[in-house]
C-alpha cells in the first residue's frame, strides 16, 4: 500500500471525498473520519460509490467517529472495514505517505 488518505469532511457539504477517490491509487487506504463517516453507511447516495471504491482501495472508517454519531457500525457498506485508533495507526505504518483531505 502505498498511500493513506484520511477524509474528515461529510460528503453532503463539501467534495473532499470525491477530489479523494478521483486521485487515490489502485491499493491506497482511505479512512473516513469525523462527519464523513456518514459516507460509509448503506442507504446513503454514496453506497453505490463507496462500494465501487473498495474494489480497488482499501477502504475503513473510524468506529469511534461512528459511535460519536449514534451511527451503527452493522450499516457500513460491504468492503469497508470499521477500525478503532490502533486500526488508525496501522494504516498509518504501513504507508509510506499520508494524505489529508481538508
Amino acid at each position: 500500500m502505498s498511500a493513506l488518505h484520511t477524509v474528515n469532511k461529510s460528503p453532503f457539504e463539501r467534495s473532499c471525498l470525491e477530489a479523494c477517490l478521483g486521485h487515490a491509487q489502485p491499493g491506497d487506504a482511505v479512512l473516513l473520519m469525523e462527519d464523513a463517516v456518514i459516507a460509509a453507511l448503506s442507504g446513503t447516495a454514496f453506497e453505490g460509490k463507496m462500494a465501487d471504491a473498495a474494489k480497488t482501495l482499501r477502504l475503513a472508517v473510524l468506529g469511534p467517529d461512528l459511535a460519536a454519531r449514534g451511527l451503527d457500525p452493522t450499516k457500513v457498506v460491504s468492503g469497508i472495514s470499521v477500525v478503532d485508533y490502533a486500526g488508525f495507526v496501522d494504516l498509518a505504518a504501513e504507508t509510506k505517505a499520508t494524505n489529508a483531505w481538508l
